[in-house]
């Protein structure tokens, strides 16, 4: 063998060697810990939901199997936990959060609430790549599709902040004139939710169709619901009939708005780390969050309870972010406009 294949050989060896090393030392830090996972919104919601899913399987793929903790912390439309894993949460890799879809983009439109940057996330995957959808309660409303909804006053709950039940009430009246009013105060989707039972609002914007489906498919069933449109890119298969938000556009601007708007949900059920995190930790956790995503418990588990599942691994969620930030000012200005909705 010639010298420079000896030496190539030497390089390919000692980098095995290398990796070995920082796996074991990943393997050692994590052994006999706890991971916490919190959630920015209260319990019983959709990002509930698929976070306890997540942390029930996700230990066993990280190496040293460290327990992983759910904790709630709901506040802003998951805001509150964003700032707090940015600024105070500490930066070893023992700390994970699953955040609104939308909380990454609220720094880009200046949202005062935002105190971060979410490129410096480590973002660590999503496990859907959703679709939302606007609903009203059939009992309490007598709008009965997309069109009625962008004439009629109707009363949608809301959370605050980076949620989507606020900021796509927002877009919405603001690129169509639609009417529709938000009623706040609601912890997240599960007060919502129980609050359309109660007659205290009459729909839900920005509810996840997998979260429907999980959470809800009774109110399909027995028509309690109507679904008048979906909030995405792209249709979901589930949903042929139903038009699609993109489709209403009337103008190259109300597409350019509403793209940037519903780009998030590319990244429908994010899971992040707080900046800082050795570059060793980020790719492990990113690593066993695709590997969990593939688990065949986690699969079985989602497929009982009506959970979809199709992850995206976190280095795209960082460049769907990145592409984000590189829209036009001009839109950008008018788009955060439109989600702080009526001064």
């Amino acid at each position: 063998m010639g010298t420079f294949a000896l030496a190539l050989l030497g390089g390919i060896l000692a980098l095995g060697a290398q990796a070995r090393a920082q796996g074991q030392a990943v393997a050692d830090f994590y052994k006999g810990k706890s991971v916490d996972l919190f959630i920015g919104y209260s319990a019983g919601g959709g990002y509930d939901v698929y976070a306890r899913l997540v942390a029930r399987h996700l230990g066993k793929h990280i190496p040293g199997n460290p327990t992983v903790v759910p904790r709630n912390m709901d506040g802003a439309g998951s805001l509150r936990l964003a700032n707090w894993l940015y600024n105070v949460a500490p930066k070893d890799g023992l700390a994970m959060g699953a955040l609104s879809r939308g909380a990454a983009f609220d720094p880009l439109f200046g949202s005062p609430g935002a105190q971060f940057d979410a490129s410096k996330f480590n973002w660590i995957g999503s496990a859907n790549n959703e679709v939302s959808v606007c609903v009203v309660w059939t009992a309490t409303s007598a709008v009965k599709n997309v069109e009625e909804m962008l004439r009629s006053p109707v009363l949608m709950g809301g959370s605050g902040g980076a949620a989507d039940t606020d900021q796509f009430v927002h877009a919405i009246n603001g690129v169509f004139g639609a009417k529709m009013k938000l009623i706040l105060g609601y912890a997240g989707g599960n007060e919502i939710n129980l609050a359309m039972e109660r007659g205290e609002v009459q729909g839900r914007c920005g509810w996840s169709w997998s979260s429907v489906m999980s959470t809800h498919p009774e109110w399909l069933r027995d028509k309690k619901v109507n679904v008048l449109v979906q909030l995405s890119l792209t249709k979901h298969a589930d949903l042929p009939d139903t038009p699609l938000i993109m489709d209403l556009a009337r103008t190259e601007e109300d597409k350019s708005i509403l793209g940037l708007v519903f780009a998030r949900n590319v990244m429908g059920r994010p899971f992040v780390a707080p900046p800082g995190l050795p570059a060793d930790r980020v790719a492990v956790l990113r690593k066993a969050f695709i590997e969990t995503m593939k688990d065949k418990d986690l699969l079985a588990e989602a497929e009982k309870t009506a959970i979809e599942v199709n992850p995206v691994p976190g280095d795209e969620i960082q460049k769907v972010v990145v592409e984000a930030y590189k829209t036009s000012p001009q839109i950008v200005k008018k788009t955060g406009e439109l989600l702080k909705g009526p001064l």
